[in-house]
């Protein structure tokens, strides 16, 4: 069965170990409904050391990913390429380390929080909703300087 992440610590030189290669989007484990979907494999090329605590995992990764803008609800293409990752993973014992679950979190987490069309890097267009929403609303009152302890007085009078 292929396992590229489950690093047998034991074997691992001094040098380190060199990974590449890609993953199936099913990688992801993401459920069909969700809001992102990787379109392409995880593509990889990574290097692993072991010092005396950790194990440094540096190297590239990229994916292609179907997001939805959070304005217009629209589907949109975004490729991921983390040129410079970079994680640490404590060790807590000399055998083996999967390292699959770090990988696919920290690829996840790298993709934008609240996608719009504009993060789109593989077909770049114009958000269709941009300019009919109007702003939100201001929604803390501006104190004046002289306004004396405002609301952290309120807060005082409570001890």
């Amino acid at each position: 069965m292929h396992h590229p992440f489950h690093i047998d610590l034991r074997n691992l030189s001094a040098e380190g170990k060199d990974i590449s290669g890609s993953e199936q989007p099913s990688f992801f484990d993401l459920s069909p409904e969700d809001t992102v979907q990787p379109l392409s494999p995880l593509t990889y090329q990574l290097h692993l050391e072991k010092d005396a605590e950790d194990i440094i995992i540096t190297g590239r990764l990229e994916a292609l990913f179907r997001l939805e803008c959070g304005c217009c609800l629209e589907p949109f293409e975004f490729r991921l390429v983390m040129e410079n990752y970079l994680a640490e993973i404590p060790v807590e014992t000399n055998g083996m380390i999967n390292l699959t679950d770090t990988i696919r979190e920290d690829t996840l987490v790298a993709l934008p929080s609240y996608p719009r069309c504009e993060d789109g890097n593989v077909r770049p267009r114009q958000c269709p909703a941009e300019g009919k929403f109007e702003p939100a609303p201001e929604t803390v009152a501006v104190e004046t300087e002289n306004a004396g302890r405002g609301v952290w007085d309120a807060l005082n009078k409570l001890n």
